[in-house]
C-alpha cells in the first residue's frame, strides 16, 4: 500500500485525473476498477471517481508497485488493460500468435506503446506468468520478427531457454515457416526456386537485388508453388530456405512478378486499380522439424501449425483448404 498526501497545488482536481498523471502506467479502465472495488481510498473511505479533492487528503492506494513507476520502453506493457492477441497455440514455454498486418512487432519511431510483444508481455503479466519483479533480467521475448504489414506467426518464448533454443533452431534452419502471397502475373516455371543476393540499404529500408556476390550482400533461397490463378492475381506459397529482410517481396519483384500492395518493391498503378496499401503476405505456416536435440523442446518435433484465415486469400481466391498443414 502506498499513500499520497494532497497538497495545495493539487487541491481541487477530480481524484480519478489526478491519479492518471501521477500513474501513467495504470491503464485509464483499470484505474476506474481499482476505485470501484475499493483498491483506491481517501482518508480510509470509500471514494468516487470524480470527488474533488482536498489539501491534506490522505490517499490510500492498494496498487502494484510497478504501476508507480515512471514510463520507459520496457514496461509499457502495463498500459495495456486488454492485450489483443489470436493465438494459435500456447504452452508453459512458448507462444504462437497470429500477428494482424499493421502491428508493429516492436516499438520503432512510430510506435511505442501497440506493439506485438507488449500485448504479450501484457497477457502474461495479467495471467500471472510472469512478473519483471521475479526476474533480473530475462523478459518474455520474440524468436521471428515479420514487418508491420506482413500477417501470421510469430514464436514468443516464455523463458530463457526457450529462448536460446530457438533462437539456434532458427538460425540453423530446423524451423520450416512458409508463406502465402499474391503477385501479380502468373509465374513461369508454377513451381521452383529464386536464388539472389540481397544487399541493405539502412538509410532506405529496402534491399537491392543482384544475381551474382557482392560486398555485404547475402544469399536468399526462396522456394515457390502457385496454388491458384484469377486474372492477373496468382496465389503462390513461399518457403524461406533464408531469412533475409524482405526476402520474398525483392525476390519476387526481381522476378517480374510483384506482391499485390506491395508500396516499396511492388506496381503502384495496380495497387491503386485494387485499391490495396499493404502488402499481400502472409506468415501462415509453421513446423517445428528439429533433426537435431531441442533439449527442453523436443516435444514440439514435427509439430505444424497453420493459422485459420487469410483475409486476402478469402478476398481475392475464397476458401482454400487445400494448402492447410503445408501439403
Amino acid at each position: 500500500m502506498r499513500e499520497f498526501t494532497i497538497g495545495k497545488n493539487d487541491a481541487g482536481q477530480r481524484l480519478d485525473r489526478f491519479l492518471s498523471k501521477a500513474m501513467p502506467l495504470l491503464p485509464p479502465a483499470l484505474l476506474q476498477k481499482y476505485i470501484r472495488i475499493k483498491r483506491v481510498k481517501c482518508n480510509n473511505a470509500r471514494c468516487q471517481r470524480d470527488q474533488r479533492l482536498r489539501e491534506g487528503d490522505v490517499l490510500q492506494l492498494y496498487i502494484n508497485d510497478e504501476f508507480f513507476e515512471q514510463p520507459r520502453e520496457d514496461n509499457l506493457f502495463l498500459t495495456l488493460f486488454q492485450p489483443k492477441l489470436n493465438i494459435l497455440y500456447e504452452d508453459e514455454n512458448i507462444l504462437l500468435a497470429d500477428k494482424r498486418p499493421g502491428m508493429v512487432v516492436h516499438a520503432d519511431e512510430t510506435e511505442k506503446v501497440n506493439t506485438l510483444i507488449n500485448h504479450i508481455q501484457a497477457y502474461l503479466y495479467q495471467k500471472r506468468e510472469w512478473n519483471p519483479k521475479w526476474e533480473n533480467a530475462f523478459a518474455p521475448a520474440l524468436c521471428n520478427r515479420i514487418d508491420r504489414n506482413t500477417g501470421g506467426i510469430v514464436i514468443a518464448a516464455k523463458n530463457a531457454e526457450s529462448l536460446r533454443i530457438l533462437t539456434a533452431k532458427i538460425r540453423d534452419r530446423e524451423i520450416t515457416k512458409k508463406y502465402l502471397c499474391i503477385t501479380l502475373g502468373r509465374m513461369v516455371p508454377p513451381q521452383g526456386k529464386l536464388e539472389c543476393f540481397l544487399l541493405k540499404d539502412e538509410g532506405k529500408k529496402q534491399v537491392s537485388v543482384y544475381h551474382h556476390p557482392v560486398p555485404n550482400g547475402r544469399a536468399a533461397v526462396t522456394l515457390y508453388r502457385t496454388l491458384a490463378v484469377k486474372g492477373e492475381l496468382s496465389l503462390t506459397e513461399a518457403e524461406l530456405l533464408t531469412g533475409r529482410t524482405h526476402q520474398i517481396r525483392a525476390s519476387f519483384a526481381d522476378a517480374g512478378h510483384p506482391l499485390l500492395g506491395d508500396g516499396k518493391y511492388g506496381r503502384g498503378e495496380a495497387n491503386r486499380r485494387y485499391g490495396e496499401t499493404r502488402q499481400a503476405l502472409y506468415s501462415y505456416y509453421l513446423r517445428f522439424d528439429f533433426p537435431t536435440d531441442a533439449g527442453l523442446l523436443n516435444y514440439l518435433k514435427g509439430k505444424e501449425y497453420a493459422v485459420q484465415t487469410v483475409p486476402f486469400v478469402e478476398k481475392y481466391f475464397g476458401s482454400l483448404p487445400a494448402f492447410r498443414g503445408g501439403k
